[in-house]
């Protein structure tokens, strides 16, 4: 089964699903297997990263847009180059391993949604096998 899910996101940030995902995980009957999340938007993102420290997520931020700064040479008619840059930086899916019927994430690990052009209504799937 496919899972889908909606999130409202702010301008630019990182949002916390570890528990949609988690849920969808347990919601399957999977044991062990797999987990893979996709985003099918080309101006936003995924990521595993540290989910105990906020300012993990503010340095990220921070270092992306030094990293991706806007330009005046870009030609992309809608402007928002540096979100599809960094977008296309983090990538588009997460594969997680299931064990025992629960996803095996590091101690300080989450799975993240992360937007670079919004604030927009967004859609993740989730699919466990």
């Amino acid at each position: 089964m496919l899972n889908r899910y909606s999130i409202t996101t702010d301008a630019q940030n990182f949002h916390n699903i570890t528990r949609q995902v988690e849920q969808a995980v347990r919601e399957s009957g999977v044991e062990d297997g797999i987990c893979v999340v996709h985003c099918p938007h080309t101006t936003a993102g995924l990521t595993v990263n540290e989910n105990a420290d906020p300012d993990v997520v503010s340095d990220l931020l921070y270092a992306l847009d030094k990293t991706f700064p806007d330009r005046p040479e870009f030609r992309h008619i809608e402007g928002n180059t540096t979100a599809h840059l960094k977008a296309s930086c983090m990538g588009n899916s997460v594969t997680l391993p299931v064990e025992r019927g629960r996803l095996v994430l590091g101690t300080w690990q989450g799975i993240y949604f992360c937007e670079f052009d919004g604030p927009r209504s967004r859609t993740f799937f989730v699919k466990v096998m």
